[in-house]
């Protein structure tokens, strides 16, 4: 029974789960960013960094750019003085219709929005050291959100948590939880390390933008490859009646998406880190 449960474990090896987007996601697009940013932004950070015992969130750290970059998650768990962040994490723009920021994000509690906010508060010098830190921590966090492509997306399904998905043979599993976990491993794990510094030119065909634009690349790739590989090809179609499965050809089809999309957001979260710290 031993050797059986051995070889069935090494048969479904591929489709196994090691770490989340949750947080494996969110540091990638730091470390990302970090490796790429100016020295002075570094050094800028580094200072911010200091002010972290002013944010009374002890069990939170935010001793680097790693720490950063999840604590957004992290202070969720405190719903009192934080629950009214949980809107910002995502943007349900419906991908059965044309495009429309707007009218997703018509109250500025979405992502994309608190972008743009957060951005303007760190790169505010006369603020005080940990509002710029807490605002540094929502814009690294934030920008990781906004190049999930189901934190961009919808079809009336909360970004495809209501869609429920067979992983391999894992059952439990939601649309939004493979992308958001699951597939994330098997994309920015291994060679090529998604580390490193970028080229110049690497940098130029994708740095340039705003969170409109970001936020429709990201929609497309809902629409274009992360529904219609759950839904037989149909993003429209009608919902599921049984769990939807998500196998190996699904994996090796949309991993590239999420490990573009990861790289991009590391990119260009460098540059806004650059632009509010120098």
């Amino acid at each position: 029974m031993k050797r059986f449960l051995i070889l069935l474990a090494l048969l479904f090896a591929p489709l196994a789960p090691a770490q989340a987007y949750w947080e494996y996601g969110h540091q990638t697009v730091a470390q990302i960013a970090q490796a790429n940013m100016s020295p002075i932004a570094r050094v800028s950070m580094q200072r911010l960094l200091r002010a972290a015992p002013m944010l009374g969130t002890p069990t939170c750290a935010m001793r680097n750019i790693g720490d950063v970059s999840v604590w957004a998650d992290c202070i969720k768990g405190d719903r009192l003085r934080w629950g009214y962040t949980n809107s910002w994490h995502y943007q349900n723009v419906d991908i059965c219709k044309p495009f429309d920021l707007k009218s997703a994000c018509a109250d500025g509690n979405c992502v994309s929005a608190q972008i743009d906010r957060n951005f303007a508060l760190l790169s505010n010098k006369a603020l005080p050291a940990h509002v710029r830190l807490e605002a540094l921590a929502f814009l690294v966090h934030f920008v990781g959100d906004i190049h999930q492509p189901l934190h961009a997306g919808d079809r009336a399904d909360r970004g495809g948590n209501d869609l429920k998905t067979t992983y391999g043979v894992m059952p439990g599993y939601n649309l939004h939880s493979v992308w958001d976990g699951l597939l994330a491993d098997r994309a920015l794990s291994g060679a090529p390390f998604i580390v490193r510094v970028f080229s110049p030119a690497e940098k130029a065909a994708v740095v340039q933008g705003d969170v409109g634009l970001w936020s429709e690349e990201n929609w497309a790739v809902s629409k274009n490859i992360s529904y219609p590989r759950a839904m037989d090809g149909d993003p429209c179609g009608a919902k599921p009646s049984a769990p939807v499965i998500i196998d190996e050809a699904d994996v090796a089809a949309s991993r590239a998406a999420l490990r573009q999309q990861v790289e991009r957001g590391g990119i260009r979260l460098a540059r806004l880190l650059d632009e509010a710290l120098r």
